[in-house]
């Protein structure tokens, strides 16, 4: 039988003209599909046409974490700090996790991180209960609750980021820019600047150095043959290539 290819780590991101937020999202490799994490950015998981194929919204916990963070920095909160504990638990999960098999990660989160996940929650209920309605606690518990089976998904599969760190992390370089990119030029301009922002995100995303990359790319590309124009791809396992051999 034929291997199958893993498929690649991808960032991709998407000029959206009109839109308030941008669209980007980090596509790693395995779920390839329609699995995004993207918090609070309805449009993608939402349609008005029943036959449209949505996204599935992946959660992300560290915004959920940080609600308690901010909690508790205020007021010292013990149901804060106990929070934070727990969530602090399942990430330490994930940090064993670490250069495992996406096949013995979802073994090892289905064992440890679902059962934590499953108190966490309790916890959170229990802790509602007993909060002011209209509070900062509540509003910090709710934030969790009302988005509990997105942020749970990445614990049923070996493969889903537990948080979007990775795709803040490559977005910051353009949020701190975003008076340049005000002024592409025009759209078609904007969606060159997207493509390129997406490369160079999945370089880094695989290991690869971007400046090394760009620089080998745009010194081979002319003499390249088209038809194996997927090998200059950035992605994991990328060496420096030559034209000439």
């Amino acid at each position: 039988m034929k291997p199958v290819a893993r498929p690649p780590n991808l960032v991709v991101n998407e000029l959206e003209p009109c839109a308030r937020k941008p669209a980007c999202t980090v596509l790693r490799g395995g779920c390839l599909s329609n699995e995004v994490s993207l918090p609070d950015y309805k449009a993608l998981f939402t349609s008005e046409d029943p036959h449209e194929v949505t996204c599935v919204e992946v959660g992300c916990l560290a915004h959920a974490r940080r609600k308690f963070f901010d909690l508790f920095a205020v007021n010292q909160s013990p149901m804060a700090a106990d929070a934070l504990e727990r969530i602090g638990e399942i990430y330490a999960v994930e940090r064993a996790a670490i250069g495992l098999s996406s096949e013995n990660r979802k073994v090892l989160r289905v064992e440890k991180t679902l059962p934590l996940l499953k108190e966490l929650k309790q916890f959170l209920r229990d802790s509602l209960i007993k909060a002011p309605p209209n509070g900062a606690a509540a509003k910090a518990i709710n934030y969790s609750l009302k988005r509990w089976d997105a942020l749970e998904r990445f614990a049923h599969t070996g493969n889903l980021p537990i948080d979007n760190n990775p795709l803040e992390r490559d977005i910051r370089p353009i949020a701190i820019g975003k008076k340049n990119w005000l002024f592409t030029g025009s759209e078609r301009a904007g969606k060159r600047a997207a493509v390129i922002q997406s490369l160079l995100g999945t370089a880094r995303l695989n290991g690869v150095n971007p400046n090394e990359w760009l620089e080998n790319v745009l010194e081979n590309l002319p003499a390249w043959p088209n038809k194996q124009l997927d090998e200059l791809l950035p992605i994991q396992g990328w060496k420096p290539v030559s034209a000439n051999v």
